[in-house]
């Protein structure tokens, strides 16, 4: 998604008050620096990736030692890509603004289906029962993975007030983390109630990035539960970070 500053100047954002996790940086890799970042995904050994903009949207398999991108699949005009998640051996994905979502077969990036949804999409994770997807606002929205059709909301808050502007998800030992946009935390949110538990504050990464462009802001991230590898990354960052939470 592509705001003005002017209207993020709109929201305003969660106060932290003393709860925090603690997380160590483990190994840094090469990211494509000119991939703006909208969904990050590790499955089978494999880091996929979807990008954003209209006439530069993609899906890619990533090899994560260089950043090299094996293969890509455009997303065409007018669409703007957004999240993306695995199910069985299909990868489904969003778009910003046109409602409507698309599902790949993952081992050659054919298209095989669309769906439609209301309002925006912007991030998609899964729970092994539902696909979860964020759409820019405090709510989650469980999907049946299947029928790609709605089954519940949850209202993500913290100490009693919505949490706006939750993007790229993933879940993560029966949480779910989310990135919210312009935001260099994380939530930790409990997928039951919504409550966010604590935050994982990435500000040093961000920092240590060195962005110059304002669009390049925290966004992604993936988890290897095989290995229990956690990777984190921005829009336009030269760097995919695998860090360690220490709970």
């Amino acid at each position: 998604m592509r705001w003005s500053l002017l209207a993020l100047a709109l929201f305003v954002c969660p106060t932290v008050a003393g709860a925090e996790t603690r997380w160590t940086l483990v190994k840094s890799y090469p990211h494509d620096p000119k991939a703006f970042t909208e969904g990050l995904l590790w499955v089978d050994d494999s880091l996929y990736e979807s990008t954003g903009l209209t006439g530069k949207s993609d899906i890619r398999q990533v090899r994560l030692k260089d950043g090299k991108v094996l293969r890509r699949v455009a997303i065409d005009d007018p669409y703007f890509g957004e999240g993306i998640v695995n199910w069985s051996d299909r990868i489904i994905s969003l778009t910003w603004r046109h409602r409507q979502g698309f599902v790949w077969n993952r081992k050659d990036f054919r298209r095989i289906g669309d769906f439609r949804y209301e309002g925006e999409g912007w991030a998609l994770t899964q729970d092994g029962r539902a696909l979860i997807m964020s759409d820019g606002t405090a709510e989650l929205r469980f999907l049946d993975p299947d029928t790609l059709a709605e089954i519940r909301r949850i209202t993500v808050t913290w100490n009693g007030r919505p949490v706006d502007r939750l993007n790229e998800l993933e879940y993560v030992k029966g949480e779910v983390l989310a990135n919210v946009w312009f935001d260099n935390r994380i939530a930790r949110i409990d997928p039951a109630t919504g409550a966010v538990i604590d935050w994982i504050d990435l500000s040093s990464l961000a920092d240590q990035v060195q962005a110059k462009d304002p669009e390049a802001v925290l966004n992604g991230i993936a988890y290897d539960a095989t290995r229990d590898r956690l990777f984190v990354t921005g829009k336009y960052w030269p760097r995919l970070f695998e860090i360690k939470l220490l709970r």
